[in-house]
Formats: structure tokens, sequence, C-alpha cells
């Protein structure tokens, strides 16, 4: 049976809301849903959510879900038109006590911070960057422009400043409202927008973690690298996260469309170094919001990210507001697969230069080094955490990792680890009766048949998060 080890997000909108989508887009191939906060109230989110469990039971296969807070809004306001043109060399102003509708002069802001940050000499980037404004003047809450790259601006389109310096807080009333709703389903990853430092994902871990306790429950946080002030403090922003989000559409407006596709390696390298998760976000699949194929170029970029040892893709607008969300969702599952089979697995088993601090850990690494060489069918983590699991998933191997769990909320969290299948068991506390009950659940799927060999850790005693502390080699009698 070849299966993928790339995951695939999918962002939940209109196109994808309809219960019978959702079972399709699930059985095509997508291992987590995100929903987007930035649009909707908290009700839509909480019905939402339910759709997405519902729609998994039914498929007969857990996924994940990941809310995606909005973050600062760093936008100018509407217009009385609802858009305009900019011609260039036209002046432009940006007025942050403005309270009427916006014209071909001017416009109000969402930001009303932006005439503190900037300072005459700077570069204003609107729309992803299609608009481009050099600032001339700051005068009280209004920032004079010139425009040097004009076009359509229609409302509430976004604010970048070239190479930085906007000062919003990364987490807004809003979002901290949000959490709570998040919380509430039981959200299995919050993605944090526009973080610029750790201490950006420490209040979120701390506020998750405040609105989760009346549900015992602690989701994964998710750094989004948008800024180009996270760049200096990246190492310390995945230290502190679960994991990170290359989003290059906000990074690319920053740093320059030619930085991103180093920065993108970088991450993904370093996430594996900390044995976090890492998602490559951002028009992967743009074109197929309007046509049933891809470009090319998206192919290639899917498979690149999937080559650098990203844990999963993300679809967008592909999937809320597409034609073909279920056909982006089967195209980008093919791509995974062929990249994935292009590359050499043996290249990434070199362990001798790693060195692991805990036993667990060790036990993990002997386990994919052992079932390498001795030929095994399958690799089995038999975790309460997925930890094991995890470690086991920075390293490019050829066979699967079978994540067996008792904990729903460790199924569903690891549905975002690349190469992790997580499956649910009952809980035994005898380590032989487990052992014999895990090999029974893996016949019954038909992962292993008579003669296969499988590797297979565990902790004793047994159901002790991080207890991992012994490996079987067993070959299926």
């Amino acid at each position: 049976m070849v299966t993928r080890a790339t995951k695939i997000v999918a962002t939940l909108g209109p196109a994808s809301s309809d219960p019978a989508m959702l079972v399709k887009m699930i059985e095509a191939g997508v291992n987590v849903v995100r929903l987007n906060f930035s649009h909707g109230v908290a009700q839509d989110h909480v019905d939402r959510a339910a759709a997405v469990r519902k729609a998994a039971a039914q498929v007969g296969r857990e996924v994940a879900i990941m809310a995606d807070l909005q973050g600062p809004k760093i936008r100018v306001g509407k217009f009385a038109e609802g858009k305009i043109e900019l011609v260039n060399g036209a002046a432009f102003v940006l007025d942050g006590a403005r309270i009427e509708l916006g014209d071909v002069n001017a416009v109000g802001l969402d930001y009303k911070e932006l005439p503190r940050d900037v300072r005459t000499g700077d570069v204003l980037l609107l729309n992803d960057g299609l608009i481009v404004l050099d600032v001339v003047a700051v005068k009280g809450a209004q920032v004079h422009t010139k425009v040097r790259v004009g076009g359509e601006l229609s409302n509430n389109k976004g604010i970048n400043k070239q190479g930085g310096g906007l000062s919003a807080p990364a987490l807004t009333a809003k979002d901290m409202e949000d959490i709570k709703t998040a919380m509430s389903f039981l959200a299995d990853y919050v993605a944090v927008s526009f973080p610029q430092n750790a201490t950006d994902m420490e209040l979120a871990r701390q506020l998750c973690n405040v609105a989760g306790e009346p549900y015992k429950h602690k989701a994964g946080l998710i750094a989004k690298i948008e800024r180009a002030e996270a760049i200096p403090n990246l190492a310390s922003i995945v230290m502190a996260s679960d994991g990170i989000m290359v989003a290059r559409g906000d990074l690319a407006v920053e740093v320059g469309n030619a930085a991103v596709p180093a920065l993108q390696k970088r991450m993904i390298r370093m996430a594996h170094e900390h044995d976090k998760v890492v998602i490559t976000a951002t028009q992967m699949m743009e074109s197929m919001i309007l046509a049933p194929v891809p470009t090319r170029a998206e192919v290639s970029d899917v498979a690149n990210a999937v080559l650098d040892g990203t844990d999963a893709v993300m679809l967008s607008a592909e999937t809320a507001a597409g034609k073909y969300p279920l056909e982006t969702v089967i195209e980008m599952a093919s791509i995974c697969l062929a990249a994935e089979q292009a590359y050499d697995a043996e290249l990434d088993l070199n362990t001798t230069n790693k060195s692991f601090r805990r036993i667990d850990q060790s036990i993990a690494m002997g386990a994919l080094f052992t079932a390498h060489h001795c030929g095994a069918k399958a690799i089995v983590a038999m975790t309460e955490s997925g930890s094991t699991a995890l470690w086991m998933s920075r390293f490019r191997l050829a066979m699967p990792i079978y994540a067996l769990t008792t904990r729903l909320s460790a199924q569903r969290r690891m549905a975002m680890y690349r190469n992790v299948r997580p499956l649910l068991m009952d809980a035994n506390s005898d380590r032989d009766l487990a052992l014999t009950d895990a090999e029974n659940h893996l016949r019954k799927r038909g992962i292993v048949q008579s003669g296969d060999i499988y590797a297979i850790t565990c902790g004793e005693p047994m159901g002790t998060p991080g207890g991992t502390n012994m490996l079987k080699i067993c070959t299926v009698s």
C-alpha cells in the first residue's frame, strides 16, 4: 500500500463547507482543516469545527483542526465607492483620524498607529505589494505619500512596511476572545499571526492554557513567520512554539520575494533540528482557484517544499473559495507522493553526530536505525503524548510510522506529523497484552501480515507520557 508522508492542510470556507464536499476532501487526503478567524463570527467556527468532526467520523479517520487567529488589522479603511484607482506620481494620504469614507485623495486606517511607525523615506506596500507608496511626510495622524506603483486599491487591503518595523502587537483583544472559542471546540492547533519574538508565543500559550483548562485541553501552537522582525528571532520563536508556518505572503512583501526561498529552506531545517512541525503556505496552488489544473511552477513549488522536508503543505483560498476545492486536494496529494518517491531516504538516517539527553529520544532513534537495517515493514510507536512519533518523523524514512495512542487528542495532533499515521487503541496496563493488542490492531487494518517484521516502541510502566524505554523487533506469526 503506497502511503503519503507529507500532510495536507486545507482552509475551510464557502467552497468547502458543504458536508458532502468536506467528506470528499478528507477522503482525498486532507489531514488538517484550517479555520480562518479573519472571517465570520464565533458561532461560525464552532459550527464548522463540529462539521469537520462529523465528516472525519464518517470517513473513519481523525483530522486535526487548526484555528488561525486574525492578528492585528494592519489595513487601510473603506472607500466611498468600494475601490479607487491610484495613478503613478499622485499624492495619497493615509489618515489615522479620518472618519469619512476614502476617495482618490485619502483613506482612513484600521491601523491607527501607522503614523507613529513610519518616517519620511519609508516605503509602504499595499495589497500584497501590488501598490507601492513612498512616504514624503508625516503630519500628526496623517501619512503623506507619493504613488510609485499605482493600481486598484479596494476596502481593507493590507499594509506592509518594506523591511518591517510596524509595531502592532501579535495578539489583539479579538484574538484573545477567539482563543476562548477555539478551546471550546478543542482546536488541536492555534496559529498565531505576526509574532515578532518568543514573548508573543509565550503569551499566546498562557492564554491558550487558561482558556483550555476548563476542558482539560492543551493545543499545539504554530507561529506564523510573516514579519521581517521575526527573522532575527527565529530560533527563539521556534523554541517557544510547537511548530511554525512559512507564511510566504506577508513575509515576501516585507523582505522581498527573492529572499523567501532560502528562508523557507532555513525555517524547515531549523524546525527539524528543534523537533518542531513546519507548514509551508501561501499561493501553493493559487491558479486552481479558477483553473482545474495547477501550473507547472506550482507543481515544482509544492514538490520542492516536500523535498525540503516540510511536514505539511497548506491550501488557502484554493479550498476556501475556489471553484475546484476537491480537485486541488487530489492534485496536491499526487504531487506530494511523486516528490516523496523521488528522494533517497537513506541519506537522512545518519544519527552518529546527534546526542540524546533523554532515554525516549534514544529509543526513537534506535527504532529508526534498526528498522531500516533489518528491512522492517513498519515502525510502530505506542505513545501517550505523541512525542516519540514526532522525533521519529524528523528523519526521512522509506517506511511508515504508525503511532498507537489511547488519547484522542494525541491522535488528532499527530495528524500534522510527516510520515506518521496515528491510530487510536484501547488502554491496557499490562505490557505484553498491550503489545499483542497492538499487533492485532495492525493486522486487522492490513498494515502487517504473517512473516512481516516490524519495530515497536513502548514505555514501562504503560500509560506514562514521556516514558518510552523499550524497543522490540517482532516477526508477525
